[in-house]
């Protein structure tokens, strides 16, 4: 059932604006009234990452007339291979920027508004409150929980995207959706997963069309929801494969047991990014890059271990180190092959991986057991700057 248009249409079409959006302007359902509410509408969008970067090509190409963007991050060459509205000569510009600029080459009728700050607690709600949709690409747990939180005190809907490796997911969440079904992001996901039980895209690997694909849906979702047409995925939650080249959709339901959202919390403690005991493991037990390569030339008997997965080993690895990945050693699967003689330093892709099998080292008895601060980005970036990035 389509839901009441979410914006009010804009006073008029230009004649420029008439002769732009005419394959829109055909379409019965969507016509010179629905491309007035689309001029009309301010979209937020939070990330311009691999979901975000189709999603902002998209909706300024629709024409909505304001974009917010959320982004504090740089260009990064490994972005490429996914992220559409960045290129080569953007590598090292902040990602607002390069998506501003792409999006005054795709529409310059559009207003953009940047917002290049870490998203958090003490300011999404001032970020949140001057826009009528929100679309959110993030790719951390913390983060979409603030984003629905957010959303469910300021009444705003907002339309949710998820991808890894081969599968994306899609729905909307609006918990005051004037058809009395309004869902919220904590209805599908309650709680958190453990911390490191879902690994990232960086850490996990994403197919870059994949970002395209599910992309554009959410902007087909926020095209709805601003024109009121067709029927929103309020409610149901999409799932597609891309190997099997299928989509299905789950009903969500209400959760009875739900806690009402009140206010704002510490998303990255609810989340656990890192575990406490993971912190209290690495406080005093944490090398740099340099002081590894210390320990490396000064000929100390030790072992490095890599923690992360073998696809990441094979992209880049820090010379000398052995691969024993993390669920191997969180399982204990791997203490047989673990030396009693030598010290043990562990490290992963940035150093939260690591800290997490330390943890578990320490508890199994390898007391001396250290880990490397800021893992292989650390060391391509103090180190070895010849050292590829993922």
């Amino acid at each position: 059932m389509a839901l009441p248009p979410l914006v009010e249409p804009a006073a008029e079409l230009t004649k420029e604006e008439v002769a732009r959006y005419s394959r829109h302007l055909i379409i019965p359902d969507v016509g010179v009234d629905g491309q007035k509410r689309l001029k009309n509408a301010k979209v937020l969008v939070v990330g311009a990452g691999g979901l975000g970067s189709p999603a902002l090509l998209y909706l300024a190409a629709a024409g909505v007339g304001t974009l917010g963007i959320v982004d504090f991050d740089t260009v990064d060459e490994s972005n490429l291979q996914r992220q559409v509205i960045h290129g080569q000569s953007d590598i090292g510009k902040p990602k607002a920027e390069s998506a501003r600029e792409s999006i005054a080459e795709i529409n310059p009728y559009v207003k953009v508004n940047l917002h290049q700050t870490h998203l958090n607690s003490e300011n999404v709600l001032d970020i949140f409150r001057d826009y009528d949709l929100i679309l959110d690409g993030t790719d951390n747990f913390a983060t979409r929980y603030l984003v629905n939180d957010a959303a469910v005190l300021l009444g705003k809907p907002y339309v949710w995207g998820s991808i890894f490796r081969f599968e994306g997911q899609v729905s909307v969440f609006w918990e005051d959706a004037p058809n009395g079904q309004g869902l919220n992001y904590r209805d599908l996901y309650p709680e958190p997963p453990p911390p490191g039980m879902v690994p990232s895209c960086a850490e996990g690997g994403v197919l870059g069309v994949l970002c395209a694909s599910i992309g554009s849906i959410m902007v087909t979702e926020a095209i709805k929801l601003l024109t009121g047409i067709g029927e929103p995925l309020l409610g149901r939650l999409m799932v597609y494969d891309a190997l099997e080249m299928s989509y299905r959709t789950i009903k969500i339901r209400k959760d009875p047991e739900s806690v009402k959202i009140t206010e704002l919390i510490d998303y990255e403690a609810f989340c656990g990014v890192v575990s406490d005991e993971a912190q209290q493991a690495a406080a005093g037990n944490t090398i740099t890059p340099l002081e590894l390569k210390q320990k490396q030339d000064s000929g100390e008997n030790f072992v490095l271990i890599d923690v992360r997965e073998p696809h990441e080993y094979e992209i880049v690895r820090i010379p000398g180190s052995v691969l024993i990945p993390k669920d191997r050693i969180l399982s204990g699967e791997a203490f047989a092959e673990l030396p009693q003689d030598k010290q043990i330093v562990l490290h992963c892709k940035s150093g939260g991986r690591s800290a997490e099998a330390l943890a578990v080292l320490h508890q199994a008895g390898f007391k001396d057991a250290v880990h490397v601060g800021g893992g292989v980005l650390a060391w391509a970036r103090e180190v070895d700057t010849s050292l590829p990035t993922y």
